[in-house]
């Protein structure tokens, strides 16, 4: 058995951690009962393994990346909706247009990228208006507090990357509705 007193760590309060081979909470109650035999007056408080003071200190990162993960999930369907909607609107009103281009020989999968690609224009042009205005708070954000930081460029990658990959998926459907347009119902239709 080893005991360890981090007294430098600890500053004022002490804390003793005890070695144990075993369940640690079986432990507890004869330490105690050690304890006060030794000193009668020493204060024993808060006795706990140190899984349960990790827990305890990670907690609130837990619920703060529990809670940007679930606005992350918003705003990744608002970006999704929101680029599906456009692209529909925009393949709504030129249904004419792709008409026309399926009627002079235009494959439908050259149809199917155009969507695609405009999908996807979409999202980097936001991607660059999101990194250049975020990248600007943090810097204001930096003056005024000393805990905010920007993040890595990994992490910015990724999320650009799931941003695109969303912006793709999401033009699917109006992407493949393009592709589908009965030439004769769209050239007759104004």
């Amino acid at each position: 058995m080893a005991i360890y007193r981090p007294m430098e760590q600890m500053g004022v309060a002490e804390r003793m951690f005890v070695r144990v081979n075993g369940d640690p909470h079986a432990i507890i109650a004869p330490v105690i009962r050690i304890v006060r035999e030794l000193s009668p007056e020493q204060p024993v408080e808060r006795a706990a393994t140190l899984e349960d003071i990790r827990a305890q200190m990670l907690a609130p990162e837990r619920v703060n990346a529990f809670v940007i993960s679930g606005f992350a999930g918003i705003a990744l369907l608002i970006a999704v909706v929101g680029v599906a909607g456009v692209l529909a609107f925009s393949v709504s009103a030129r249904t004419r247009e792709f008409g026309v281009r399926l009627a002079i020989g235009s494959e439908p999968r050259q149809l199917l990228s155009r969507v695609l690609s405009e999908g996807a224009r979409i999202a980097v042009i936001g991607i660059l208006a999101g990194a250049v205005g975020g990248y600007a708070v943090a810097r204001i954000a930096i003056r005024f507090t000393a805990d905010a930081q920007v993040p890595g460029t990994v992490p910015a990658v990724i999320a650009a990357g799931v941003l695109v990959a969303a912006a793709l998926i999401a033009s699917l459907v109006p992407a493949a509705r393009a592709s589908r347009v009965d030439v004769l119902q769209a050239l007759r239709a104004e």
